[in-house]
């Protein structure tokens, strides 16, 4: 079954996973996806699917290393869980412990920002950063109303933070010498409850919504443009997160945490390639 979107159909890739949430891909030419009784799934763009690992925990989102390894914000460990896919072996990244490890972005430095959702309805939230090699701090508390997905901008200058309880996208700025600068918002999404963003290549937000069931595309300055929405709940159902995928980055891939599946679908513009450094 497809939804018809502005950017092309989206489809089920693959379905039967343990509700992911976290999706990421790898230029390798695979998917990486995460279940919640931590579970790392490997995923092709032709279906086929391995679990390559698990953390024993419970997984949100997921980043990739330049080395292939995956950073899984697992939040029954409340921890950011390192696994190698060549041989599922996994360490204990973070060294502070969080309420709620949700998503994270690396910068060209090996930095590895992690946003801390805190407790439900208690505005607790906020973003730490994981230094190479291990050594967390917290970076700013200045996103507080449940901080979720997470990106950094194409000039590596600031990060871009989904406030789920805003709800909107939160802007920090990356300081010269590493700390973070005032937030800033930078859209608003009444009536829903955003949970992830990627960026594209002309710079334009890409946010999943976990209610209503909707994907939607937010151009700098601009308004929130719906690029999909399935009331029926079918092939979109509570999606969480967004990782452009394909050799040109011209597909996004979405799971869908109220089923068992990741969709995916067309892009009208390539994705924004995310950093994946060499970390020790």
């Amino acid at each position: 079954m497809t939804v018809d979107l502005a950017c092309g159909p989206f489809r089920i890739l693959v379905e039967d996973l343990d509700h992911p949430e976290g999706v990421a891909w790898s230029p390798s030419g695979v998917l990486y996806a995460g279940g919640e009784a931590g579970q790392v799934y490997e995923v092709t763009l032709d279906g086929d699917v391995r679990e390559v690992g698990t953390t024993e925990g419970s997984l949100l989102g997921l980043t990739l290393d330049g080395a292939g390894r995956v950073y899984a914000c697992d939040c029954e460990r409340c921890e950011v869980v390192r696994l190698d896919p060549r041989d599922g072996s996994t360490t204990a990244y973070s060294s502070a412990e969080m309420i709620l490890p949700n998503a994270s972005a690396f910068d060209d430095a090996g930095n590895l920002y992690v946003t801390d959702s805190g407790d439900t309805k208690e505005d607790n939230g906020r973003v730490l950063v994981v230094r190479p090699g291990g050594a967390t701090e917290v970076w700013s508390t200045d996103a507080p109303r449940y901080p979720n997905g997470i990106c950094v901008t194409a000039e590596g200058d600031a990060v871009l933070v989904v406030e789920s309880y805003l709800p909107g996208v939160t802007w920090i700025p990356i300081l010269a010498d590493g700390s973070a600068g005032p937030a800033e918002t930078v859209a608003l999404l009444p009536g829903t409850v955003p949970d992830g963003v990627a960026l594209d290549t002309s710079g334009a937000m890409i946010v999943a919504c976990y209610r209503p069931d909707r994907v939607v595309r937010i151009e700098h300055g601009g308004e929130p443009a719906v690029l999909a929405e399935d009331p029926q709940g079918i092939v979109l159902n509570a999606p969480t997160n967004v990782a452009f995928a394909g050799p040109d980055l011209d597909m996004m891939a979405v799971p869908n945490v109220g089923e068992t599946h990741l969709a995916l679908g067309r892009a009208a513009v390539p994705g924004l390639p995310l950093r994946m450094p060499e970390v020790p």
